[in-house]
């Protein structure tokens, strides 16, 4: 199976685990050519015009992009107010530093959890699915959802944010786990995430009743198999007709190589505040990027598409559900 693996502080790319294993240690480029060479691509044809963000828009409107793959990260969930463990001077970060974790990313190695799950556990209290609100990012996949336009969403955030917003989960691959469900380390009995709420929030780490073993979410760690439904990628993406990649550096694999895995007469728009793998070292004539504040690049293409009324109402209508629901 596929597995989680990190990319290393010195900028170097580790290497992605197959199901047969033969792509282990490739670089994303590298990875790109195999595809292509694995799939018959070379030139397509297409011309070489450079496509702009109306064009894009213009395509969506006219409906000629029925088969919409989006990929996200972590840039589309901290304009919820979702803090980035990793940043000094945040709250969580410094709350996170009384547990001397050798590196912050310790936090997400399974054998440091075997070791030691506190750590995790006051990460996940606050992390936990109903702490914090979608924002236009998140809408703007759902309304691609509700218009018949949308694929799947391939996200690499455990917030779950995206299930908050509304995306069906048969449209969602959460390709580094989710929150909302739960596994036994030791019986493997599994449970609904909710029934780890309140030990998770009390910051007590949630025990197996059975065989008194510890209970983790199902997030994918570092070392772990990816979910299988990550699999989908290999019929999603050459089937896709337009990519969206927003708020993510693309350096974990194996989610970063999918960016090059449509066909090159596939438009792929990014929406970030950087330029980031493919879209710096193996760009296309069909490639158009949004630079900048994510939410601020996703307003721009929203005015374009002239989607802003209708995305208003949707995000209006989920916030009065909220209001209205009874509090704990």
């Amino acid at each position: 199976m596929l597995k989680l693996s990190k990319c290393l502080q010195l900028g170097l790319w580790c290497s992605l685990k197959t199901v047969n294993g033969t792509a282990r240690g490739r670089t994303p480029e590298a990875l790109h050519s195999r595809w292509f060479s694995s799939h018959g691509e070379g030139s397509d044809g297409s011309s070489n015009q450079q496509l702009t963000l109306s064009d894009i828009a213009k395509g969506l409107t006219e409906r000629r992009y029925r088969k919409v793959v989006v990929m996200v990260g972590a840039g589309i969930s901290t304009p919820s107010g979702i803090p980035d463990f990793r940043s000094p001077g945040s709250g969580l970060y410094d709350n996170l530093q009384q547990y001397n974790l050798p590196y912050a990313e310790a936090i997400f190695e399974i054998n440091f959890f075997h070791q030691n799950p506190v750590p995790f556990f006051a990460l996940a209290r606050e992390l936990y699915p109903g702490n914090y609100r979608p924002n236009i990012t998140h809408y703007f996949v759902r309304l691609l959802h509700r218009k018949g336009q949308l694929l799947r969403m391939y996200t690499q955030n455990i917030d779950g944010l995206e299930r908050q917003a509304g995306i069906p989960p048969e449209k969602l691959v959460e390709a580094h786990g989710t929150f909302s469900t739960a596994t036994c380390t030791v019986c493997l009995r599994k449970y609904d995430g909710e029934e780890l709420r309140s030990d998770v929030m009390s910051g007590t780490v949630p025990h197996c009743p059975t065989c008194k073993g510890v209970v983790k979410p199902d997030i994918v760690f570092f070392g772990e198999e990816l979910p299988r439904h990550f699999l989908k990628y290999l019929t999603d993406f050459p089937l896709a007709d337009l990519l969206i990649v927003m708020g993510t550096s693309l350096e974990v694999e194996p989610f970063a190589s999918l960016a090059g895995a449509v066909c090159r007469s596939v438009p792929r728009l990014l929406i970030n505040r950087d330029p980031v793998g493919p879209f710096t070292w193996s760009r296309r004539a069909q490639d158009v990027t949004q630079l900048g504040d994510v939410v601020g690049g996703m307003k721009t293409l929203v005015d374009a598409l002239g989607w802003k009324d209708e995305l208003d109402a949707l995000m209006e209508a989920d916030a009065e559900k909220v209001n209205d629901s009874p509090t704990e």
